[in-house]
């Protein structure tokens, strides 16, 4: 039995378990972190490369290592300081390379790659026993016929992101030639035209990366909107959280709409508006605004009819439209139920404030713990960003122990 099992090897699960690691009483061989994908942040790496970014929008101190400076540190060394990009009014921002490496860095340098197992978590439940064990099912990512195998922990923590779902707007159901950036678009491949549809930072990214290659148009439904980073960065700070949001009961709707209002959702950085601007003015990009009615297949290109009454066409349409909700994931709706867990507005998780134990039904603290956007009731706006991930853990690090009936054995 393990005393602690992740599911999720993404930014937020990668730094979670070296915090475990260096703060709490876990040893290796009490720590798991179950993820389907080949190796660690293999899914940020894909998401990343899919809209081929350049750089980050969280400043410097914001990576998967747990020294503030460490990745400056890692740039220095390296004679990579240029890779630490100079934003006006703001501090620097690590290009992806630089990020990524600092990253392989990090978990070659602590061998977390060690605790990866590469399975899918189907389910969660609790066991005939006695003895608080959790028990997750789980099969291999590599066969779809492999037996579903079980794993027992004490406790397990939920960091799976918005679990590869994405927001797809009803009106491109049954259109081959629209994809959305993140479910397996190829941005290698060449066109003789791209609309892309959104506003935000992974729209405007794509838009300019693909206006050096082909013609392409943004089409998005309000204007281009700015902001360095994705909330306030007061944000970041406990008592700021404390003050602005757990006034609120947990799991409300005053919650969910504070973290909603305290978002830049749809903006995009000062830096990359000046690149797309570059680009409209050099005749690469063009810019519409406006709703999609409904679109269609016409002689294999897409035609895209907006509400105004305007039309677009062109070889291929991408959508850059954002995450559906994670607390309606099919496999959080799944564990809920099975382990009969609180859920407040629109089935957001009902958190202990002080260690992200998810409560159940008579308001008592579980070991199902959770970081990431599903969080984002307790830790706020930046609860899915990088800086999430280390509030995240200041917290879940209080709260999962190790068990005083040890030794265990794994499995």
């Amino acid at each position: 039995m393990y005393e602690c099992v992740i599911v999720g090897g993404g930014i937020h699960g990668t730094y979670l378990s070296q915090r475990l690691l260096e703060d709490t009483d876990l040893e290796r061989e009490d720590l798991l972190v179950v993820d389907p994908h080949e190796r660690l942040l293999e899914s940020f790496r894909r998401k990343a490369a899919a809209c081929e970014m350049e750089e980050l929008r969280s400043t410097f101190v914001h990576h998967v290592g747990t020294e503030p400076f460490g990745l400056e540190t890692f740039a220095e060394s390296r004679d990579r300081e240029d890779e630490l990009r100079p934003t006006p009014d703001y501090p620097p921002r690590p290009t992806l390379s630089l990020f990524l490496d600092y990253a392989d860095y990090v978990i070659d340098g602590n061998d977390l790659d060690t605790l990866h197992r590469r399975a899918t978590v189907e389910a969660i439940r609790e066991p005939n026993t006695d003895d608080g064990a959790l028990v997750l099912e789980t099969a291999d990512s590599r066969d779809e016929s492999s037996e579903t195998a079980e794993i027992r922990t004490r406790n397990c923590v939920l960091a799976i992101g918005h679990g590869g779902r994405y927001r797809q707007p009803s009106w491109a159901d049954g259109v081959d030639a629209i994809d959305h950036v993140w479910d397996g678009f190829d941005p290698g491949t060449r066109a003789d035209g791209t609309v892309v549809v959104g506003g935000g930072v992974t729209a405007a990214q794509l838009a300019t990366c693909l206006a050096g290659r082909e013609p392409v148009t943004l089409c998005t439904r309000h204007e281009l909107e700015t902001a360095n980073s994705e909330a306030d960065p007061r944000w970041i700070n406990w008592n700021h959280i404390e003050r602005h949001l757990h006034r609120h009961p947990p799991g409300s709707k005053a919650r969910l709409e504070t973290v909603g209002e305290a978002r830049n959702d749809g903006t995009i950085p000062p830096t990359l508006l000046e690149r797309l601007e570059t680009a409209v003015d050099d005749g690469a990009l063009s810019i519409r605004h406006g709703d999609v009615r409904s679109a269609r297949d016409v002689d294999g290109r897409v035609r895209l009819l907006l509400e105004d009454g305007g039309c677009l066409s062109a070889d291929r349409a991408v959508l850059a439209t954002g995450f559906a909700p994670v607390f309606e994931h099919p496999f959080v709706d799944r564990v809920a139920d099975e382990l009969d867990l609180e859920r407040g507005y629109r089935g957001m998780p009902v958190l202990d404030d002080e260690t992200l134990a998810w409560q159940d039904s008579s308001g008592h603290a579980t070991s199902v713990f959770v970081t990431g956007a599903l969080a984002a009731g307790t830790v706020g706006p930046l609860a899915g960003n990088v800086a999430g991930a280390r509030r995240a853990a200041d917290r879940l690090t209080t709260g999962i122990t190790v068990d005083e009936r040890r030794p265990v054995t794994a499995d």
